[in-house]
């Protein structure tokens, strides 16, 4: 028992006296990139130019197989689609086998197998394997292209289309591929209604055979096969498919803007924002930067460690998730951010991620991100080649991407010489803040107004990508609604009409600071449109606005003016003390929205009034005024805070905005009915 306590203690001694040798506040330094063996795939060409790629793995008795037609991108133009219907028809049968034969022979199988314009595949258990590449090599070189089929896709296609109309994430990323690459590149086209009715069968098969060609073909095989049977069986199936000579397109040049802009598509029903990032981007897979480009995008939006994630949906709770993305093509590429945001902050969301792009360009990141970026990779890398598929794809892509045999054996190497400087330099090359498109599509009505604070020019597009003017800023006001209903809704909300109507004085007494100095404002009104104004400082009377139903004056620093003609016809249009019952005279001129939440805005003279459509209430009044130089302003006038006074709401918060400053006035007494006499409008 004492020996049993005895090795006990010694051992927590030991435990203990090893852990206080270990710093626990240091990243363990990183060890050697391990190395990686990665299975090359066994291989053959058939005469047809037809390259076949065999991967054996026995471990669990399925097979899969994958035909990849290795074409240059094709632009369609005004048959754009039509290589929907080549993927759409293969498959539905052979000429020597009904659709219905096919499908039930398939299923019987257990197997699956589809199709692309341009594509292939099929998996199944191995004991079935043979028959099931027989049936995929049957329907992609023996295809039927019946009519009925082809009306049935082409159906389903416009329904599809149709459906898409309303999608905001469907419109916002067909949009954004259009002004990325260009309506007439491959990645830049899409298919519409009228491209649709341009198509007709011919052009179906006309394209199949065009582009279903050996020659730029590869065949890869994963699972448990012998590779010499499979050579025997592919070289009998797919011998006699014929090789021909496809002219390649001059791709058009991508170009970015010249400078950073924002491109808008409108989207009435949009519930929240779909926001991009774009620019476009000439990076290939073989390029010396390639490397650092990964690790600079997975600092900057790799995922929940990527900086615009926290920002924008840690930090400032914009949206559930934001990412950035850099392609690597050898026909064209773009690096993307992309988020989905709440429509009231779709302004603050794009100043953000913007901020966070250039960030990373022109402040090095740190190295625990680096560590981190590398960190995901490697794991990535290493876990990826323990499957079979990846010794495919990886050797698939050697081929056609033109990369040295030990590219992939290299890869941990690669990544992990990757230095600051190189994430720094790759980010100002690749992530172009400066020439960037940022393509909004959402509800025009609720981002607009604060996207025209930003400092960026703002296009617009419709929702196929053409130009388009700025769209309406207002909402329809419902049939019969005149301003008289506006205003007599304000005086229900705040307490009746009739309570309203009772009220013959008002005096309101409220306090603000200006650079630290404090100011009393007192109004007083009276029936039918008598009004006093009157702001001190420290017990003085700065300033008078006087008016006593037929004549008035203004007072500031001793020097007295009459009013005017014309401000004494302005002044008894103000009916007191409600000012609002003069507003019924006015135009109910639109529905604004203003920060999520519509106004009707009636319009009297020179002054707008805003009620809110839900509550009632006044928000706010903008007067246009001149200054002495003849230009005019708008001056505003917020309202909130509204509070019960003797049975009647007032807002005792009240702002006076005049150029750059502000006044916010918080209402300190109110008095109906008493504290006024004719001498306060002497």
């Amino acid at each position: 028992m004492k020996t049993n306590i005895f090795s006990i203690i010694t051992f927590l001694f030991l435990s203990m006296s090893i852990s206080a040798q270990v710093d626990r506040t240091k990243m363990p330094a990183s060890g050697p990139a391990p190395k990686i063996n990665i299975g090359t795939p066994k291989k053959f060409t058939l005469k047809n130019g037809l390259q076949v790629l065999v991967v054996e793995n026995h471990k669990l008795p399925r097979v899969s197989v994958t035909l990849d037609i290795d074409n240059q991108p094709m632009a369609h133009g005004n048959k754009s689609g039509v290589e929907g219907f080549v993927g759409g028809m293969l498959g539905t049968g052979s000429t020597n086998m009904s659709k219905e034969d096919f499908d039930s022979k398939v299923d019987y199988l257990g197997a699956r197998i589809s199709f692309g314009s341009e594509s292939a595949f099929a998996s199944s258990l191995s004991r079935y394997f043979p028959e099931v590449l027989e049936l995929m090599a049957d329907a992609a070189f023996n295809p039927v292209f019946a009519q009925e089929e082809f009306d049935k896709q082409m159906k389903q296609s416009e329904d599809g289309i149709k459906a898409n109309q309303k999608s905001v994430a469907a419109i916002a990323g067909q949009v954004d591929r259009a002004l990325t690459y260009g309506k007439e590149h491959p990645y830049g086209e899409f298919t519409t209604l009228e491209t649709l009715k341009n198509i007709t069968l011919q052009d179906v098969k006309n394209l199949y055979t065009k582009t279903f060609k050996p020659n730029n073909a590869y065949l890869v095989i994963i699972g448990d096969v012998n590779f010499k049977d499979v050579k025997k069986q592919v070289t009998s199936l797919f011998s006699a498919w014929k090789p021909g000579v496809i002219t390649p397109q001059v791709l058009p040049e991508v170009k970015n803007p010249a400078t950073t802009e924002i491109n808008f598509i409108n989207m009435p029903n949009a519930v929240q924002s779909e926001m991009a990032i774009i620019s476009a981007v000439d990076l290939k897979m073989n390029d010396k930067d390639y490397y650092a480009v990964l690790l600079a995008n997975q600092i900057l939006g790799g995922g929940g460690t990527g900086r615009l994630y926290k920002n924008l949906r840690e930090d400032k709770g914009y949206t559930y998730g934001a990412y950035s993305g850099v392609g690597a093509n050898r026909y064209a590429s773009r690096f993307k951010m992309s988020a989905s945001v709440r429509n009231m902050v779709t302004d603050s969301a794009v100043v953000e991620a913007m901020k966070e792009i250039n960030k990373i360009r022109y402040q090095k990141a740190t190295q625990q991100e680096l560590d981190i970026a590398k960190a995901k990779y490697l794991g990535n890398f290493v876990k990826a080649v323990e499957r079979p598929s990846t010794v495919a794809s990886y050797a698939l892509s050697i081929l056609q991407n033109n990369l040295p045999e030990d590219y992939y054996e290299n890869y941990l190497k690669n990544i992990n010489a990757v230095t600051l400087d190189d994430v720094q330099n790759a980010a100002i090359k690749y992530f172009r803040a400066d020439k960037a498109r940022i393509v909004i599509t959402g509800k025009g009505i609720d981002v607009l107004k604060n996207l025209e604070n930003t400092d960026y020019v703002i296009n617009y597009f419709d929702k196929e990508g053409n130009p388009t003017v700025k769209p309406a800023m207002t909402l329809p006001i419902p049939a019969g609604m005149t301003a008289a209903q506006v205003v007599d809704k304000y005086f229900e909300a705040i307490g009746g009409k009739d309570k309203v109507m009772a009220v013959n004085t008002t005096m309101i007494v409220s306090n603000a600071t200006i650079q630290g100095t404090p100011l009393v404002m007192t109004r007083k009104a009276a029936a039918p449109n008598k009004s006093s104004m009157v702001i001190s400082v420290m017990g003085n009377a700065m300033q008078k606005i006087i008016f006593d139903g037929t004549k008035g004056y203004q007072e500031a620093r001793g020097q007295k003016m009459e009013m005017k003609p014309e401000e004494v016809l302005e002044a008894k249009a103000v009916l007191a003390p409600f000012n609002d019952a003069s507003y019924k005279m006015g135009k109910l001129d639109r529905i604004e929205p203003i920060d999520g939440k519509n106004y009707f805005v009636i319009v009297l003279g020179n002054t707008e009034v805003f009620y809110n459509v839900k509550t009632g209430l006044k928000a706010k009044e903008i007067k246009t005024v001149k200054t002495p130089d003849g230009k005019e302003i708008e001056v505003p006038t917020t309202f909130a805070d509204y509070k019960e006074v003797n049975g009647i709401m007032f807002p005792h918060s009240v702002a006076l905005k005049s150029g750059p400053m502000t006044l916010d006035f918080k209402v300190a007494e109110i008095k109906i009915n008493e504290g006024v006499s004719d001498a306060d409008f002497k």
